[in-house]
Parts: structure tokens; C-alpha cells; sequence
């Protein structure tokens, strides 16, 4: 849902009180939010909704191209909230902001800011001539009738769509930088033109979601939006796209990350790689426009392929040209390995095992004194395989030690590029 309005309304007030903290920035000058910012909120027991923070909607003249950014977000979403000045009452850009919303037929609640002004419940019937039902009266920096807006909005939105995919088909998503190739990746993994492919960087926003069968097992294969740091989101399509390629790597098992070669490894790729890895997914690393390659180029790769090493943890890889269709029949068989490998199991004995030998090669520090010990290790889980360590004491998240350990459950069970999690657990 979208936070709209004209400048000056409370829209980022709203917003910080909405997600909980101050993330937007507040300001009495108007058009202080210019890109739209994110976060999101729980409703009810189990709903979570996307808020979006958006500029002021302002008439007339936009040489800066803020109405776009604000009409976009509009487009996107599902519920708009409209935030009017219940301390100045009604007025003309009001009227403007609603005639340009209208058009998007969109579910829209009236949001009157500072009750905590008495004039404010006297204007409230003014906010019925914009024609979108009955106005909600709150403070959004006092907090006053916030219950009752989180009730209209959870009444107000729309029931969450299934989900496209079965338990059977595990998603692979197709990320990457912008314009490094990858829905032209997508079209010849599945042999048709499924995916838009332009030279212009951002064109894919949408993801898109299409079945397809390697051997005996089915996927769902997710072309998403580039990823680009947030400093370098430029355009008003590629914020939203941003966003959502995010949601695909948490929505996968496996990222298939696509990296043009004749650019070497930036720190773009890196950036992604790290929210791969971040979230616990395994990464097959896909270097595209091999055939532009020259041998400096080459030897620039390499160099960058070390970085990809230690953050991916020795994923696999191959080198493609979607162009010429070169390594695209060996980009499957290298997915459907690392997907086993995210799936594995094995025994408390062979656990406890590799802990014992790598105590006895690598003894564990102390604390006032007393060694760190272990007393038995088991297998909670799969998808990434997480291994619990009942011990007398915790481990710090970035401590070196737990480095050690998991390097070490993934060298001694062969599961190169999968992230392995650690949970301790204290026991006397």
C-alpha cells in the first residue's frame, strides 16, 4: 500500500508510526521524501503488507519528475492511503491529488492528520467531498486513532494470492545487476522468447514465473529485476524492481546469479552474492557474454571469481553467451546438484565426529578459564542443512570459531556453495 498525498501532509509520519520506526525522514519543508522508501507491517495475525513512503503528488510543473515516482508506487500497489491536513482543512490541491488518484480505480482510504488539533474534528466532514468514503481521524505523531486505521486497512486489502508455486517444484531465481543478460539467460533455458529482452538496463520490474522440466523434476524458473545499490537507483521503474528481486532470492532455493564477464566482477555482483548468501540460498554463479571475453579480460575475472569464492563459499559456476547459446545445457545439471546438496541430511554420529576431530585440530578459547566444550551435535533441519550444538556456552555470531565449524561441516560433508547454519544451545 501507498502513503500519498500533496507535500506537507504527514505522509513520512505516518509512515515511521505505520513500520514501527523512524526510517523516513521528517521535515516541515515540503518535498523533503523524493524516492519512495519501504517497510512493511504486520496486520492481524498472519498478513504482512508493504508500505511505501512517497513524495507529495504536486500540481502544475515537475522538473524533477517526483509525480512519476508517486504514480508508480500508486500503480503497484493494492490500498492507497491518502493523508490530507485536517488542521488546514480541505483544499484545492486535495481535490487535485484525488482527481489524478481516482483514475487508478484503487481501494483508497481518507487519512485526516493532527487530531491533536481541535478545529481538526470540526473540518473532518469537508474530507467526504473527495469521495472515497468516510475520512479516519488520527495523529500520526501522537498516535491517536492508529487501531482504527489498521483496522480499515486490514478490512480494506484484498485476500493474498495463492502462491504460483507447488511443493514439489523448488524455485530458481535468475538475478543479477541490470543488463547483464538475464531474461536473455531465461529464454534459452526454456527455448522461447518468455522474458522481454532490451538493451535499455531495468526494463524487466515484474517477476516472471514460468515451469520447466530438466530430466524427471520440475522448476519454476523467476526472471527478477536487476539489483542495484541503493545509491545507484536512478530511474522511477527500478525501485520497485529492486524490491522485488529481493523477494525472489528469499522466496528460493537456489540463485542462479548472472554476471556479465566482459565486465568483470563489480561490486554490484559482490553486493548480490552477499544478499544470497544473507539469506541462506545457494548460488550458482552464471558469467554471461563469454564470447566478448579477451584474455586481459579473463585474467580480470579470475581475479574477481576469488571475492565470489569467499562469499558464496566455492559455489559453482558456469561460463555462458546467451547470444550463441554456449554453457547454456550445463547450467541445470549444475543447479539440480547444488539444490541437492541444500536438501542434505546425515546422521548425529557423523556430526559428532567431524566436531571431534576439528576440536582436536582447532581447540576451541576459553573463557575465564574454562574450555568450551561440546557435548553432542544433531541435524535440525534442511534447506540449508542447520546443525544444533548443545555446548556449555553459546558462540558469538561472528565469532571466528563458528567460521571454523562451518567451513569445516562443508568441506567434511562435500556441500561446496552451501550455507550451513549453527544454532547452540546451552546445556549443563
Amino acid at each position: 500500500m501507498a502513503v500519498v498525498g500533496r507535500p506537507n501532509v504527514g505522509k513520512s509520519t505516518l509512515f515511521n508510526r505505520l513500520v514501527g520506526r523512524r526510517q523516513a525522514i521528517v521535515h516541515n519543508l515540503p518535498g523533503v521524501t523524493r524516492d519512495r522508501i519501504f517497510g512493511t507491517r504486520e496486520l492481524g495475525d498472519s498478513l504482512v503488507v508493504d508500505l511505501i513512503d512517497t513524495g507529495g503528488l504536486v500540481p502544475g510543473d515537475d522538473p524533477l519528475g517526483l509525480n512519476a515516482q508517486v504514480l508508480l508506487a500508486v500503480e503497484e500497489s493494492d490500498l492507497l492511503l491518502l493523508v490530507v491536513d485536517g488542521g488546514e482543512g480541505l483544499v484545492p490541491a486535495d481535490l487535485e491529488v484525488q482527481s489524478r488518484l481516482r483514475g487508478f480505480g484503487k481501494p483508497t482510504l481518507v487519512v485526516v492528520n493532527k487530531a491533536d488539533l481541535r478545529h481538526a474534528a470540526d473540518q473532518l466532514h469537508e474530507f467526504h467531498r473527495l469521495g472515497a468514503g468516510d475520512p479516519l481521524l488520527i495523529s500520526a505523531e501522537h498516535g491517536l486513532g492508529i487501531s482504527d486505521l489498521l483496522e480499515a486497512m486490514e478490512a480494506q486489502l484484498p485476500a493474498a494470492p495463492a502462491s504460483t508455486l507447488s511443493a514439489s517444484m523448488p524455485a530458481i531465481a535468475i538475478v543479477g545487476r541490470p543488463n547483464v543478460g538475464k531474461s536473455s539467460i531465461l529464454n534459452r533455458l526454456i527455448g522461447d522468447e518468455r522474458a522481454l529482452v532490451s538493451e535499455i538496463a531495468g526494463t524487466t520490474r515484474d517477476p516472471v514465473d514460468t515451469a520447466v522440466r530438466f530430466g524427471d523434476q520440475e522448476f519454476m524458473l523467476v526472471d527478477t529485476a536487476g539489483i542495484r545499490r541503493r545509491s545507484q537507483v536512478t530511474g522511477p521503474a527500478e525501485g520497485l524492481a529492486v524490491m522485488m528481486a529481493r523477494r525472489q532470492i528469499d522466496r528460493a532455493e537456489v540463485a542462479i546469479l548472472v554476471i556479465d564477464a566482459s565486465a568483470g566482477v563489480t561490486s554490484g555482483d559482490l553486493a548480490v552474492a552477499g544478499s544470497i548468501w544473507e539469506l541462506g540460498r545457494c548460488g550458482v554463479v552464471v558469467f554471461n557474454k563469454w564470447d566478448l571475453v579477451d584474455t586481459e579480460g579473463r585474467e580480470r575475472l579470475e581475479e574477481g571469481w576469488e571475492r565470489l569464492v569467499e562469499i558464496l563459499a566455492k559455489p559453482l559456476r558456469v561460463n555462458t553467451s546467451a547470444k550463441t547459446s554456449r554453457g547454456i545445457d550445463k547450467i541445470f545439471p549444475q543447479v539440480v546438484s547444488v539444490l541437492k546438496d541444500f536438501h542434505f541430511q546425515t546422521t548425529t554420529a557423523t556430526l559428532n565426529e567431524i566436531v571431534r576431530q576439528a576440536l582436536a585440530r582447532h581447540h576451541a578459547p576459553t573463557h575465564r578459564g574454562r574450555p568450551w566444550k561440546v557435548y553432542y551435535t544433531t541435524q535440525v533441519a534442511s534447506a540449508p542443512p542447520t546443525f544444533m550444538l548443545f555446548a556449555n556456552r553459546t558462540i558469538p555470531r561472528q565469532s571466528s570459531l563458528r567460521r571454523y565449524l562451518e567451513n569445516t561441516f562443508r568441506r567434511e560433508l562435500g556441500l561446496p556453495g552451501v550455507p550451513i547454519r549453527l544454532v547452540i544451545r546451552l546445556r549443563s
